[in-house]
């Protein structure tokens, strides 16, 4: 059974249904709890009534600085959404560690951008190094992967679509809220990974909503993939692609065949005329809900709550 995991200023907790016990660690970032297991197990046996949850600031449970990267369309529901057909090559992006924030912190939309999007993303925390050459099999993951938590790769689609930029329209501070919880698994947990569902709404309306059987490249090859040229290690963090249902999605055929043939400034004036018609883009008073969890609740990632603001204007 996976063990959750909160943080707060005053250090870490475990959560024990509507509470929550501190871990007693001397333990500063995730991958020195991670290395410190034996006081989360003793956490988790504790007598003590514990403090509610509700009660409790949350940051972030994966610290920084540390290694976010992110599997680029990993659902199939995304990549119809995306206008791919066939093969679609495995591809990863990194973002900013600065990008990462607390599982109720506001998302801030910098004043330059128009078109703001949600991308509600598996999180893996790695537990031990992942060398280059390294080969994971499905067998191996627990060896790897010490937890999930739940992350939301928020985008500025007007960066990325006209730069052809990921890493800046994905790495504004608060672009990549995380937690509340970091779910510590065993390894038999792992046999459930493909039953997790990833559910995203805004202001109570539905948006995503599907489980890890949608995924093309699953984990274990995932982090393969990733160590042909990338090492990562313990409290780093791998977002494993979000499916279908972001507020962006590819023109349909025709539209998209006439906009090849018309100069760029041109083709992306009216794109963004048309996007702006969109409804599903985040705006300031939005709040963005996501949960990640199986079922029988075997393995509950929490629910990350976070309000839209808009970045406060300079006055100069």
């Amino acid at each position: 059974m996976s063990t959750n995991v909160l943080r707060t200023a005053d250090g870490w907790w475990v959560v024990r249904g509507e509470r929550a016990v501190p871990v007693g660690t001397e333990a500063a970032t995730t991958a020195e709890l991670i290395a410190d297991r034996a006081a989360v197990r003793e956490a988790a046996l504790s007598a003590e009534p514990g403090t509610p949850v509700a009660a409790l600031t949350l940051l972030s449970p994966v610290t920084t600085p540390c290694r976010v990267v992110a599997q680029m369309v990993n659902y199939r529901s995304h990549a119809r959404d995306s206008g791919f057909t066939g093969d679609i090559p495995p591809a990863f992006f990194r973002k900013a560690s600065g990008s990462v924030s607390g599982p109720g912190d506001a998302v801030i939309r910098p004043s330059h951008v128009r078109f703001l999007d949600y991308e509600v993303e598996l999180g893996l925390v790695m537990g031990a190094s992942l060398p280059v050459g390294t080969v994971v099999e499905e067998r191996d993951l627990a060896s790897y992967v010490a937890g999930l938590v739940i992350t939301d790769d928020v985008s500025a689609r007007d960066v990325q679509l006209t730069k052809t930029q990921f890493y800046e329209s994905k790495s504004y501070p608060t672009f990549t809220p995380t937690g509340p919880y970091l779910a510590l698994l065993e390894p038999a947990d792992f046999d459930r990974l493909p039953d997790l569902r990833l559910k995203l709404s805004v202001n109570g309306e539905p948006r995503q909503d599907r489980t890890l059987a949608d995924m093309i490249v699953r984990p274990a090859q995932a982090l393969t993939l990733l160590a042909r040229f990338q090492t990562l290690d313990p409290g780093d963090l791998l977002l494993t692609g979000t499916p279908g249902g972001t507020a962006l999605k590819a023109p349909p055929k025709p539209v998209e065949k006439i906009g090849a043939l018309l100069p760029p400034t041109v083709k992306w004036k009216a794109f963004f005329t048309s996007q702006a018609k969109n409804p599903h883009y985040l705006h300031a008073g939005d709040v963005i809900t996501a949960t990640i969890a199986t079922p029988d609740g075997r393995i509950d990632l929490g629910e990350q709550r976070t309000p839209v603001t808009d970045a406060q204007q300079d006055p100069r």
